[in-house]
């Protein structure tokens, strides 16, 4: 047996479902929270953690909205047929497993550097698309490492242009703007460091790809290709003529197109328009002006729906292990470690680190940003370090161990038919390369 194999059944011996992963990991942290932030000794402490896991829930039910409707309306998207015929541009070129896995990361960085939602269901749906062809052309794919190109989308977002702490700094409003000022993007994610950095990564990870492609660890492709259901012409009849009007469907289209437009003119510049929910709106024009009528919109957003059940049902969970970190104080004592054993040298190592341990309990940028951000600024300026350096460390660090965290992979395991196992050996390996770029570019640049 090969070493790439013998490392692909141990990877997938060892790990959970990422349900499971979800509950392993509130227990373990409210373990910690107990042991660690009970300084009065109460025997019933452990209720308080239980109260902070409940808070928790709730502080994040507007944010996982706005995540779940990120991915729908953009697997809608990708569903519609003028999406189609990009991707399948793109299939027609991926006529081996070496040239599919190249030009899946390339189409995964791209987006995902231009928003973590699209690149996410992108990806995912291209992968899904080349191993139908590869199917149909009798073409041997490694299918779980091109689903792991594709995830590798999520590994660059933090630091491009949907990337949460870079986007909440450069706003006039942000809860730090008293302490740091307004922090604009050309020192984050337009600075000199990010952009040779993502350079960087655009040549390496593909090249990376190319190399674990050529060990020929064929899997054997059984997928059926989706398609969306609609109702056939004959059965309209009424007042159903609406949702297939395509009339109807272009002027909603307009309508929320057009309060995109004039939400983007009113902002200061073209970065601070892509919030969450600003993001969220041009999706929902987009798609519904991409399918053209209600009833192929609607019959999209069922297929889309079905592949965020996971995300939908771990939100709680993560949202809750983020309240007790949050509200127990585990989450400071963690950060404040870290910082304890650093000076400037280093810090931006230790900052990075942290941020990529907090991000497997707690897979969220920003909600993680608007907790440890304030820990690491603090100690950013009590050491003299660079705080727009401090911020990208944060960024590097919540983004890279993605590849390790499968939360954010449910999307992408549910278009492509796959399990969290079955691409993380491979997401592993692209992890260890990203990070050793990312020190690279926080040390050397």
């Amino acid at each position: 047996m090969t070493f790439s194999k013998r490392y692909t059944r141990i990877m997938e011996w060892l790990l959970p479902s990422p349900f499971a992963l979800a509950f392993l990991l509130t227990l373990v942290t409210g373990v910690l929270a107990y042991f660690f932030t009970n300084t009065a000794d109460d025997i019933w402490y452990a209720a308080s953690v239980v109260g902070f896991w409940e808070q928790g829930v709730w502080d994040l039910l507007t944010f996982s909205m706005q995540m779940v409707l990120i991915l729908i309306l953009g697997h809608t998207l990708a569903l519609s047929k003028p999406a189609s015929r990009i991707i399948d541009l793109t299939v027609n070129r991926c006529t081996s497993n070496t040239k599919a896995a190249v030009i899946i990361t390339i189409s995964a960085i791209i987006t995902g550097y231009l928003n973590w939602g699209l690149g996410l269901v992108y990806g995912a749906v291209l992968a899904r698309k080349v191993a139908e062809k590869g199917q149909e052309k009798n073409i041997k794919l490694n299918y779980p490492l091109l689903a792991a190109c594709a995830y590798v989308c999520m590994m660059v977002w933090h630091g491009g242009f949907s990337g949460s702490a870079p986007l909440d700094v450069s706003g006039d409003h942000h809860k730090l703007v008293e302490q740091i000022g307004v922090v604009d993007t050309s020192m984050t994610i337009l600075s000199g460091m990010n952009i040779i950095t993502s350079i960087i990564i655009l040549v390496a990870l593909p090249s990376l790809a190319f190399l674990l492609a050529r060990k020929n660890n064929y899997t054997h492709v059984h997928i059926k290709p989706r398609r969306i259901k609609t109702t056939r012409t004959d059965e309209i009849s009424g007042t159903d003529v609406l949702d297939h009007s395509r009339l109807f469907g272009y002027f909603l289209a307009a309508l929320i197109l057009t309060a995109a437009i004039l939400k983007m003119a009113g902002s200061s510049s073209v970065t601070k328009f892509f919030s969450l929910n600003n993001v969220n709106l041009l999706l929902f024009g987009l798609a519904v002006l991409a399918h053209g009528s209600f009833n192929r919109f609607l019959s999209a957003i069922n297929e889309a729906v079905k592949g965020s059940a996971g995300i939908i049902i771990q939100f709680p969970l993560y949202a809750g292990i983020m309240g007790i970190m949050k509200y127990s104080g585990l989450l400071v004592l963690l950060a404040q470690g870290f910082i304890n054993i650093s000076d400037p040298e280093t810090f931006p190592v230790f900052a990075m680190i942290s941020s990529g341990i907090i991000n497997i309990i707690v897979p969220s940028g920003g909600g993680q940003w608007q907790i440890q951000g304030p820990v690491l600024i603090e100690a950013a300026q009590h050491l003299n370090y660079s705080v727009p350096r401090t911020i990208m460390s944060l960024a590097y660090g919540d983004q890279l161990t993605n590849m390790l965290q499968p939360f954010w992979a449910l999307h992408l395991l549910s278009i492509t038919g796959l399990k969290a196992k079955d691409i993380l050996p491979y997401s592993v390996i692209f992890m260890l390369a990203g990070g050793l770029i990312f020190l690279f570019g926080l040390l050397a640049l």
